[in-house]
C-alpha cells in the first residue's frame, strides 16, 4: 500500500490529493466533481478525472469511475464504508447519491468499493433483512454474471431503487421479494440497472 506522502505525484495529483483528504476530513464525505473543478480552478472536469485516474493506480483512493461519491483515502478506508443513502424494501422510491456518513466495518472484511444502504420497508422480511436494517453491497461489474436468488440493488429508471431476489427467466427479469404480500416486479433487462449485491446485513438492536 502506498504512503500518503505523495512523493510519486505530481504537483497537480499532490495539490488534488491533499485538498481531497482536508475536504473528506472536514465533511466526513467526498466531494463532487464540481466541487473538484472550483478548488483546483478547473473549468472542465476532464483534468480532475486524469488526475483522480493516478491517484487510484497509484494506491492513493479507491473510485468508481465517474461516480465521486465513491471515493476513499485508500490508507483511511479500512474502517468504513459509504452510506450511499436508502434502499427500498416495499415499493420503489427515490434513490439519493451523496454519501451520508462512514458504516465502520473494519472487523468484517476490507472489500474495495463496498457500500452500505439502509433498508426501508418489510419485503425481504423472510431473508431476515428487516426495516432499519443496513445492508452491505458489492458493486455489480457484470449483470450477466448474476445467478438466479441473488438479493440485490436494482434501479428502475425514472421509478427507483428496491432491494429483492434477481430471477432471469428468458428474457424477463423478476425482482421477487421475500414476503408473500408483494408481487413479483416484472422487467425487460434493459430497464433494470443493477447497482450491488448483498454482502451482508447489519441490525442495531
Amino acid at each position: 500500500m502506498q504512503t500518503s506522502s505523495g512523493d510519486d505525484l505530481t504537483q497537480a495529483q499532490n495539490e488534488l490529493y491533499g485538498w481531497i483528504k482536508n475536504y473528506m476530513k472536514d465533511f466526513q464525505h467526498s466531494p463532487s466533481i464540481r466541487q473538484m473543478m472550483q478548488a483546483m480552478g478547473l473549468k472542465s472536469p476532464a483534468p480532475i478525472q486524469s488526475r483522480l485516474k493516478h491517484l487510484q493506480e497509484k494506491g492513493y483512493i479507491s473510485w468508481q469511475e465517474g461516480k465521486a461519491r465513491t471515493m476513499q483515502i485508500v490508507d483511511e478506508s479500512i474502517g468504513g464504508v459509504p452510506i450511499m443513502g436508502s434502499v427500498a424494501a416495499g415499493g420503489l422510491i427515490e434513490t439519493y447519491s451523496d454519501v451520508q456518513e462512514i458504516f465502520d466495518i473494519s472487523d468484517v472484511f476490507t472489500k474495495k468499493n463496498v457500500f452500505a444502504l439502509t433498508v426501508n420497508g418489510d419485503s425481504m422480511i423472510d431473508a431476515c433483512i428487516a426495516d432499519g436494517d443496513m445492508v452491505l453491497m458489492e458493486p455489480i461489474t457484470d449483470s450477466y454474471s448474476l445467478r438466479n436468488g441473488t438479493i440485490v440493488s436494482a434501479m428502475v429508471p425514472g421509478l427507483g431503487t428496491t432491494l429483492k431476489y434477481f430471477f432471469k427467466r428468458g428474457e424477463k427479469i423478476f425482482l421477487e421479494a421475500a414476503n408473500s404480500a408483494y408481487e413479483p416486479i416484472q422487467l425487460d433487462l434493459d430497464q433494470v440497472v443493477f447497482q450491488g449485491k448483498l454482502l451482508g446485513v447489519w441490525r442495531k438492536m
